[in-house]
């Protein structure tokens, strides 16, 4: 399994929107390796471009510099909030150069790169160029509002539209390429117009910081494509210093490409779903498998940006809240592949469904164990919420494989909620005083351990801190799988009263 986050442009802090997207992606991936999957989780920063040699030269830096310097900023980030990836890359190292190079000269090779004289509205702080259309009668950039100036230069441009048949052809046959089918058709439409050509360079005496071309040494990469090469540099399909014929092109086999998951915003979707695929038949190499597209953070009612000052800092609500609750709030809130608002208010009600809800039955649950069987779990018969685990399950495995994650945290949180109904209905203190119901005692105990250790397993990819908490008080050293959830024997468990999972906060 291989899946990979956008690379985050280095001119600026991580911000809510890198921790959505990278949540998503770090609990994909513990759930597949959950289940016993192989998984490589990409993730980093792309450190080129006019943004960067500005931003850079703005705060008296040299480019490398600041990429070096954002490189950690992402880093400490990502291990505060426990991200799990497997490979954090740069697009400043020695091999994706190399990589990028040899891609672009694949292209040369085979006839798909021309050079030409071309002059276009050219948006610095999306480093593109737009039509006439696109800009509307303002003149900004349809993406950010940003200013754009007219530029006349010359660039090295892919034949794009030689491969538009072909791209509407996989969409067509590959319905599932694109998630949602909203940003599906978004692509087709887009495909319904004659597809240009795609500049693929910048000139030098303009842009100095980029990869410079094998074959023009006077132009740098445009940075869209050094971006999206770095998806191929991590799967080790491409090895750039073999010779010609052997660089791995004609057989990615023993690689990782072509990659399973691409995660990305629907800002990028352009892209990722026109310009990488064209891209990589321009190269004769493999598709990715699947794209997932999710929407924007939006506060109140304001998209959220950098450029408008409503960005929300999510290591403030970590070190408030703790890193599990913001992973909570940003995959349970946010319906995978929509927009979704931002408020304290919002992130205040999913903090207290942790705590009321999946923190009450825990801390409940294991002290009731404590105090009435010492923190030994009888071993009682009975099927309990076997019926309700058995269901929670089918749910929630239909609901990951499908990338409707939200939907899969609300099972898992049914299935609590459904515990903490159970134990209202049979009234354990009540068994406990009358000797004779030891035995209904015993299956409500059971039961609600059996519920706790799948509850434990099912969270553990969005909860991993608090879930191996769980653990930790139920007497294992850490979070089961969720086969051993379901079958480990109750007998084994040593149950130690827990704290809450989620302690109130202050408003």
């Amino acid at each position: 399994m291989y899946l990979t986050t956008p690379i985050y442009y280095a001119s600026g802090e991580p911000h809510i929107g890198h921790a959505y997207t990278t949540f998503l992606a770090d609990t994909l991936a513990r759930y597949h390796r959950q289940a016993g999957a192989d998984v490589l989780f990409l993730t980093g920063t792309d450190e080129h471009g006019q943004k960067i040699q500005e931003e850079a030269s703005r705060r008296g830096m040299a480019p490398i510099e600041l990429c070096d310097a954002m490189a950690d900023r992402f880093r400490e980030a990502w291990a505060a909030l426990d991200i799990t990836y497997d490979r954090f890359i740069r697009t400043t190292e020695p091999e994706h150069v190399g990589v990028v190079r040899a891609f672009v000269q694949r292209l040369m090779d085979r006839g798909h790169i021309y050079a030409s004289e071309y002059e276009g509205w050219y948006s610095v702080h999306e480093e593109r160029f737009f039509t006439e259309k696109e800009l509307g009668p303002e003149r900004t950039d349809p993406i950010a509002g940003r200013p754009v100036e007219r530029i006349r230069e010359k660039n090295y441009f892919f034949r794009m539209s030689s491969f538009q048949e072909a791209l509407i052809r996989h969409i067509h046959d590959h319905p599932d390429w694109i998630h949602p089918e909203s940003r599906r058709n978004e692509v087709l439409g887009f495909l319904n117009k004659p597809l240009e050509d795609l500049s693929i360079s910048r000139p030098k005496s303009r842009l100095a910081w980029g990869i410079p071309l094998p074959f023009d040494e006077d132009h740098v990469t445009y940075v869209w494509v050094d971006a999206l090469v770095n998806y191929l540099t991590a799967s080790g399909a491409i090895r750039p210093d073999a010779p010609a014929g052997e660089q791995g092109f004609e057989d990615v086999t023993g690689s990782r490409w072509p990659a399973d998951l691409h995660l990305i915003g629907k800002d990028i979707l352009t892209t990722h779903a026109v310009y990488w695929p064209t891209l990589l038949m321009g190269a004769g190499l493999p598709l990715p498998r699947r794209i997932l597209t999710h929407g924007w953070w939006v506060v109140g009612e304001t998209k959220m940006s950098k450029s408008l000052g409503n960005v929300v800092d999510p290591m403030e609500l970590h070190t408030t809240f703790g890193g599990d609750a913001l992973r909570w709030f940003l995959l349970r809130e946010m319906p995978t592949g929509g927009d979704a608002s931002y408020t304290p208010e919002r992130f205040l009600t999913r903090y207290g469904e942790l705590s009321n809800v999946l923190g009450n039955l825990a801390s409940r649950t294991t002290s009731m164990i404590v105090r009435y069987r010492g923190g030994e779990v009888p071993a009682a018969g009975g099927n309990g919420l076997d019926d309700a685990i058995r269901a929670a399950l089918q749910e929630v495995s239909s609901a990951m494989e499908e990338l409707r994650v939200h939907e899969a945290l609300a099972e898992a949180m049914a299935l609590a909620r459904s515990a903490n109904v159970y134990i209202e209905q049979r009234e354990p203190w009540a068994q406990a005083k009358d000797p004779g119901l030891g035995g209904d005692l015993d299956e409500t105990l059971a039961t609600l351990a059996r519920t706790l250790l799948v509850l434990a397993a099912l969270f553990e990819p969005v909860l991993p801190r608090r879930m191996a908490d769980l653990a930790g008080s139920l007497g294992l050293p850490g979070v089961p799988r969720l086969e051993e959830a379901v079958t480990l024997p109750l007998d084994t468990l040593s149950v130690s009263k827990m704290g809450p999972l989620f302690p109130r906060v202050d408003a």
